[in-house]
């Protein structure tokens, strides 16, 4: 059976490359369909997730060819594209219903188009999810909804989407994308209250004023967006991936030793930084990326908290809790994002963790000496990666199936963590 065999107990030491953000490339890639020209997106991450989208992107009749340095996006020379025909917009299938950031094809392509069918998104299962907040938003900018058989249709009246006054109840990353993706293409002004303030909005907002888009208020929770202004292709940079970079930060912890995490974004960082110091790290910021060492065994964290950036990131929750299962003292983590971001705790016991569920928000987790190895069953994204991490911190040999829903996020899990030094492959 294909999956990930490591051997746990090794100290980590070298370095490694951050590649680019998974959640910052998605909807900018969407984004692309707004103009006409040409784009290039550098530093694109090589992961399940890119490859799906640049799959649909294909299927709505652009030209997409990776190149050495990222992804060449020609979405057509004119508005007639086969993206305009009914058999394209409606979109189906394992692209769509595998991987939530399609979502973000919905404000794109009524950006675009003016309509679309769709099935519902889907992703990792790690919680309801729900889309109310992206319906309700474009509902105010003249969006009309229906639902049928599964599919969801969304089609603009009066043929032009217009500005609106839109408070987010709470401050959804995805609902505040695609209201910025709509917003660029819609008559006048568009104010988002209540906006997401996390760096991959920032780069979507960067990206679209490279695009010529009119943006004021980036980075902060209230954002304006001057409506309906000619947009051109560009070249675009992703930023490197604070997600992956924590995971492997947390790995150092784990297991112990040095890592020099080349290009991390260590500004985008201070609340995993400050997580990762309280538990006993050094963490040193440099031009060259981030520097963490550990060298004993993990401290407890009395209350760790999650919450919308810049708080601590609810993708980084699992691999610290896969590392708190060996701190010294009794750890407490509240989860505030999704509710079943604790499916790891039950294969994480079957490694000799003592963790005690609460609810579905809260984990106590009491620290154990040693972690024995384990065969264990990854059922997402960022669980998989801290069950690798819990795997890698144990005692004798473990071995992880599921490795498909790690693929989603990180390029090359396993050479990047023997570049470190780690005894890890995939089988």
């Amino acid at each position: 059976m294909k999956g990930i065999r490591m051997q746990g107990g090794i100290p980590l030491q070298g370095k490694v490359r951050i590649q680019g953000s998974k959640n910052a490339v998605l909807p900018i890639l969407a984004a692309t369909l707004l103009t006409n020209e040409v784009s290039y997106i550098q530093n694109c991450p090589r992961i399940a997730d890119v490859h799906c989208f640049v799959h649909l992107l294909r299927e709505l009749g652009c030209l997409v060819h990776w190149q050495e340095k990222g992804i060449r996006v020609q979405p057509g020379e004119n508005e007639e594209l086969p993206c305009e025909r009914a058999e394209a917009r409606r979109m189906q299938g394992e692209a769509i219903t595998g991987m939530r950031s399609s979502l973000c094809l919905l404000g794109a392509l009524l950006g675009r188009c003016g309509y679309v069918t769709m099935e519902h998104p889907g992703g990792c299962i790690i919680g309801e999810r729900p889309i109310d907040l992206h319906i309700r938003a474009l509902q105010q900018m003249g969006v009309e909804f229906r639902e049928e058989e599964g599919l969801l249709s969304a089609q603009v009246k009066d043929g032009k989407m217009h500005g609106a006054e839109i408070t987010l109840e709470f401050p959804s990353v995805g609902a505040t994308e695609n209201i910025l993706l709509a917003a660029v293409k819609a008559d006048g002004d568009t104010r988002i209250l209540g906006a997401a303030r996390e760096p991959e909005v920032t780069a979507l907002c960067e990206f679209l004023t490279a695009c010529g888009a009119q943006i004021e208020g980036i980075g902060e929770t209230e954002l304006l967006v001057h409506g309906d202004r000619p947009l051109h292709g560009t070249q675009f940079t992703v930023p490197a991936d604070r997600i992956v970079a924590g995971t492997y930060l947390f790995a150092c912890i784990g297991c112990g030793g040095s890592t020099l995490l080349t290009e991390a974004p260590w500004e985008q960082m201070e609340a995993v930084t400050f997580v990762a110091e309280k538990m006993g790290a050094q963490c040193i910021a440099s031009e060259e990326g981030l520097f963490v060492q550990c060298s004993k065994r993990p401290q407890a964290i009395p209350h760790l908290r999650t919450g919308p950036y810049p708080e601590f990131p609810t993708d980084l929750q699992s691999v610290a809790m896969a590392v708190l299962t060996r701190a010294e003292g009794c750890s407490c983590i509240e989860e505030n994002i999704f509710e079943n971001r604790f499916r790891i705790a039950e294969p994480l016991k079957g490694m000799g963790a003592e963790i005690v569920l609460k609810d579905g928000r809260h984990a106590v987790i009491t620290g154990v000496e040693h972690l024995r190895g384990s065969r264990m069953e990854a059922c997402e994204l960022r669980g998989g990666a801290a069950l690798v991490l819990a795997g890698l911190a144990a005692e004798g040999e473990s071995f992880v199936t599921g490795q498909h829903f790690i693929e989603r996020g990180y390029e090359n899990i396993c050479r990047d963590l023997r570049e470190l030094g780690a005894r890890i492959i995939s089988v």
